[in-house]
């Protein structure tokens, strides 16, 4: 019995799935050759640029007003995003009609066509002299080539990730504490303030933060309806590509560079966030 036990490994290095070595040696590789190496090479290329042309890049007011527009769109489209994607997931889940199963098909839309398909049909439909408008020029309302457009993209673009996380976990919340809640006098808002968003908060806000991570780097679809003008609808994936069209690659690294650290502060906040929500539920 001594000598058996003495044969066999510490047991802190025993674990019941085998094969621990493979697979984490195969998903450091993988991350490292997709991810990380492309990642390192944009901050190895941004760091060969002076620092007085780095920062005149990045106060330039044609760069500030692209991020303030970028980065302030895609919040607003994933906030929308949120508050849509839990009415949506509530009714695919809770309802029975005809159409549903249509309806629930059509919300993968977005992750199946080409952006630049997504833009060309938004652009018919709200251009002032499309399907939808014409009508709402005639009252002094144009969405198409206005920051409104570029909105609207991100929403269409955003919806899935949200509808699509938040869904499996409202499938699984027994209805009987909902029905519970209104046999007891509670009404609609509040079941779903009091009961079903404290249980599915964690998941929207994981599909909000899929959501505004898809809306940073979004461009097919927005440069049909956007407009594309400088200062007023030009988003930083365009500036970067008109920075790449003029041959100032030292410029569109130095963007890209930007928009990488920007974008993961705002993701790790976000993640803090829904961390803070997953802890307190799992506590409650």
């Amino acid at each position: 019995m001594e000598t058996l036990s003495a044969s066999l490994p510490p047991l802190s290095s025993r674990r019941v799935i085998p094969g621990f070595g493979l697979s984490l040696g195969i998903t450091l590789s993988y991350l490292g050759l997709v991810v990380l190496l492309p990642l390192a090479a944009l901050l190895l290329s941004a760091m060969d640029i002076p620092a007085d042309k780095f920062w005149s890049l990045a106060s330039d007011p044609r760069t500030l007003t692209a991020f303030r527009l970028s980065f302030g769109l895609a919040l607003l489209a994933a906030a929308i995003n949120w508050l849509l994607g839990l009415l949506i997931a509530w009714v695919l889940v809770r309802y029975r009609f005809p159409g549903r199963a249509l309806l629930d098909a059509a919300i993968d839309l977005p992750f199946a066509l080409p952006t630049a398909v997504a833009g060309i049909a938004l652009a018919t439909v709200y251009a002032p002299s499309g399907w939808i408008g014409q009508w709402l020029a005639q009252v002094g309302i144009q969405i198409a080539f206005n920051p409104a457009g570029i909105l609207l993209a991100l929403i269409f673009v955003g919806l899935p990730f949200v509808v699509r996380t938040v869904q499996p976990v409202m499938r699984d919340l027994p209805i009987e504490r909902e029905e519970a809640a209104i046999s007891l006098g509670a009404g609609r808002w509040t079941v779903f303030w009091r009961v079903l968003l404290p249980a599915v908060l964690p998941a929207s806000i994981t599909g909000m933060a899929l959501a505004f991570a898809r809306a940073i780097g979004e461009y097919g679809s927005v440069i049909f309806i956007a407009g594309n003008m400088p200062m007023v609808s030009e988003i930083v994936p365009l500036l970067i590509v008109v920075r790449l069209e003029q041959f100032d690659f030292a410029g569109a690294n130095a963007l890209a560079l930007m928009m990488l650290l920007t974008s993961l502060l705002l993701l790790m906040a976000i993640n803090a966030l829904q961390r803070r929500y997953s802890g307190g539920a799992t506590h409650g």
